[in-house]
């Protein structure tokens, strides 16, 4: 099968469509025909060697840990599923032809399998951020860099769960960020007089998401470091800010809760680019440039 893989950290062009055997699903384990895999930052992170401090991987190794399918094969111990079902979850090397799915949910026939894969990662993540930041319900919460895949999600679960949501992103993002239910501000200078316009009791709880160098700034405007959280800045604890990373936590209950919000139309995603196999540097080099509102795809077919 086509599988996109790197036999190198570095830059996009380390990438390239390798012909790999088709792995098969071990215990607790299901394999499908990947429609769709996410990109998400992590991946690009990855494969220029930013995570070889707390992640083991032998090269090469197969971008992706997200993807959109159809079920064709099922490994022992697992119930619940069938072959021929449409779903979506977490995996390894998932841009690829055939993926093996580690934990998943039953695509909702109301979501698009574009839509479906990119919803593991950004929804896992904004969970665990909203968790591990101890935002309640009733307070206010500044999303620095909120119109991308994590801060979409961020956004929607806060307000879900009763957060007034402040979030920054470039000015012709505002009208996308307001959809969502946050109030939207700019990035740069007078960042901190701005929040005090929206929020004159101050803010709870500060998450930085698009990694830009600006948690000094949110310690300020939150006013101590344990308030605040990065999902993006690798330097974030050098200034007493959590840097948020890990494995899915509880991830079938995420993927079956973001399935249901999605079908009740409680939660949406911006597709903001589909990209061909064949094309997935071009995604990684879009995605690095922090520009992107929503998610980017792989169709893989």
């Amino acid at each position: 099968m086509k599988a996109i893989r790197y036999h190198a950290f570095g830059g996009p062009d380390e990438l390239r469509v390798d012909e790999i055997p088709v792995p098969h699903a071990g215990p607790g384990e299901i394999r499908i025909a990947v429609h769709y895999a996410g990109v998400n930052p992590s991946d690009w992170k990855r494969r220029e060697g930013q995570y070889q401090a707390f992640e083991d991987g032998v090269l090469p190794l197969t971008v992706g840990v997200e993807a959109s399918g159809v079920v064709d094969e099922i490994g022992d111990g697992v119930s619940g599923v069938a072959i021929g079902d449409a779903v979506f979850g977490f995996g390894d090397g998932t841009v690829a032809e055939k993926a093996i799915l580690s934990h998943w949910a039953v695509k909702p026939a109301a979501v698009s399998f574009a839509v479906a894969a990119g919803l593991p990662v950004m929804t896992d993540t904004a969970n665990r951020a909203l968790d591990e930041v101890n935002i309640k319900t009733g307070q206010t919460l500044l999303v620095s860099g909120a119109a991308g895949g994590v801060g979409t999600a961020i956004v929607q679960l806060a307000c879900l769960r009763g957060i007034t949501v402040i979030g920054s992103a470039s000015a012709p993002k505002h009208g996308y960020l307001a959809s969502l239910g946050a109030i939207p501000t700019t990035y740069g200078p007078g960042l901190q007089e701005r929040i005090t316009h929206f929020a004159p009791g101050g803010v709870d709880a500060a998450i930085d998401v698009a990694g830009s160098g600006v948690i000094p700034e949110l310690i300020s405007i939150v006013g101590h470091p344990a308030r605040v959280l990065s999902v993006a800045d690798l330097s974030a604890e050098q200034y007493g800010v959590k840097f948020s990373h890990g494995p899915p936590v509880h991830p079938e209950l995420i993927l079956a809760n973001i399935a249901r919000l999605c079908a009740d139309g409680l939660f949406k995603l911006h597709i903001a680019g589909v990209y061909p196999l064949q094309q997935t540097a071009d995604a990684h080099r879009v995605s690095a440039e922090g520009h992107v509102t929503g998610k980017l795809v792989i169709k893989v077919c």
